[in-house]
């Protein structure tokens, strides 16, 4: 017998650092945790990569080019929300181009923030993410019963 399995939404989120700080966009009409602060990404479209992903999200939100090489693998959140879902977080060390709303209809605010003084309307599990001290790739699960916050 063949068994069916449904797809898992996956997305990449990126992490753009500078001087200590991070980038974060305030959400927007998009349904999805408006009005809270989020990392810049997205989700994998058919056909994508992580890198490939994070590469097209950041020229689409941001106007921002990088490289998929110009990409480190920090970690990944398996969570249980409204779906079962898998986020991987990847570090920019290197891009081009000032980052700017380029789709103000879903982002209404765009900063650099300390990791330890994010805002407090930022997304659970991206605070979480960059709070995580585990030695990098990390894996963090949450939602989920009898499990542990994070693994290294």
């Amino acid at each position: 017998m063949t068994a069916t399995h449904a797809g898992i939404p996956t997305g990449v989120h990126v992490i753009l650092p500078r001087d200590g700080a991070v980038l974060l966009m305030r959400r927007a009409n998009t349904g999805f945790f408006d009005g809270q602060f989020s990392l810049p990404g997205g989700h994998v479209e058919p056909g994508e990569s992580i890198r490939m992903t994070a590469v097209r999200e950041m020229a689409e939100e941001l106007g921002l080019q990088l490289a998929p090489d110009d990409l480190d693998l920090v970690g990944v959140v398996h969570r249980l929300s409204d779906t079962n879902r898998i986020d991987f977080f990847l570090r920019a060390r290197r891009w081009s181009g000032a980052p700017r709303r380029a789709e103000p209809d879903k982002c209404d605010a765009l900063d650099w923030y300390a990791p330890d003084a994010l805002p407090p309307n930022t997304v659970a599990y991206i605070r979480d993410a960059l709070g995580c001290r585990q030695a990098e790739p990390w894996v963090m699960e949450q939602g989920w019963p009898e499990t542990a916050a994070a693994f290294v």
